[in-house]
């Protein structure tokens, strides 16, 4: 599943296409995704337009100008694919021309794309989801954070206001481990495996430990191990492992950094070959591979 940084990689893709364009077409070629379509999405959706982009965890917020933001969630194998109308391939995003042809039925549909939104531009932007289990759904704007998926979020990992004080009081009386406790979506928002994995081997916390126990000290550790690792991974684009590919049709990059995650039985970048340092360990928790140095990680 695409976490923050490819979130994040993605809407920052769809800005550079879309901000301050109007989107002239609506094509839907299903009912919905994991949840049906609002009702009216294409003329609701039609004739506005895109004022800006927010994301939150991992959902993306296009803010229109009638007051209405589209929530979009990529869900386990959604990406967006943008293109000049008419043109079978994916350019890159870059510097914008002229508009064309700004009707996008003659641009033949990528397999599984779902929603098609076409700019005034000469621009189309499609949804393209196999397992549909990403969502499109829209919100008043100035209510976005009272939304069914947004509502219950934690604070947002890379803003200034998370601080090692705010994640040792949601830590606290915690009594799962560290690893469960960081994918908890109310405890700090957009947070997936692989991040928690390279934060926790960079703060040298090992993932079994009490989440209650890394208050104080070890999350003065962990918040700048967390907002690093984050921070790097945008800087490269995100990390491609299956699904993933940016709007533009490139793969991110970060997965080339990886530290621990999906490197069971290599040496440790930190210690290796130090006894007693058996290199990367994998264990599972409630269901998910971890990564991690036992010799590092303590």
């Amino acid at each position: 599943m695409p976490e923050l940084p490819e979130v994040e990689t993605v809407m920052r893709g769809l800005a550079a296409v879309l901000q301050g364009h109007r989107i002239v077409e609506v094509d839907l070629r299903r009912e919905g995704l994991r949840f049906p379509f609002p009702p009216g999405l294409a003329r609701r959706v039609e004739g506005r337009r895109v004022v800006s982009f927010r994301r939150r965890a991992k959902y993306m917020l296009m803010r229109l100008d009638g007051g209405e933001s589209l929530l979009i969630h990529l869900g386990m194998s959604g990406r967006m694919v943008a293109r000049r109308a008419g043109e079978a391939a994916v350019p890159r995003l870059g510097p914008q021309g002229a508009a064309s042809d700004a009707r996008g039925h003659n641009a033949p549909p990528e397999a599984h794309e779902h929603l098609v939104l076409v700019t005034d531009h000469g621009w189309r932007v499609g949804f393209v989801d196999p397992r549909r289990f990403g969502a499109v759904d829209l919100v008043p704007t100035e209510a976005e954070e009272a939304h069914r998926l947004l509502s219950g979020l934690g604070p947002e990992p890379l803003d200034d206001a998370f601080t090692p004080a705010v994640l040792s009081a949601a830590l606290a009386g915690k009594r799962t481990p560290i690893k469960a406790a960081l994918l908890d979506q109310t405890v700090v928002a957009g947070l997936g495996n692989i991040y928690v994995c390279e934060a926790l081997f960079r703060a040298g916390i090992s993932p079994r430990r009490l989440a209650d126990s890394c208050a104080g000290v070890r999350a003065e550790r962990l918040v700048p191990a967390i907002k690093a690792v984050l921070a790097e991974s945008i800087g490269a684009g995100g990390s491609s492992l299956r699904d993933y590919v940016r709007a533009d049709g490139e793969v991110g990059r970060f997965q080339e950094r990886f530290a621990v995650y999906g490197r069971e039985d290599e040496p440790c970048p930190d210690c290796p070959g130090v006894p007693p340092c058996q290199g990367i360990q994998r264990i599972v928790q409630a269901g998910r591979s971890t990564f991690f140095c036992p010799k590092r990680q303590r």
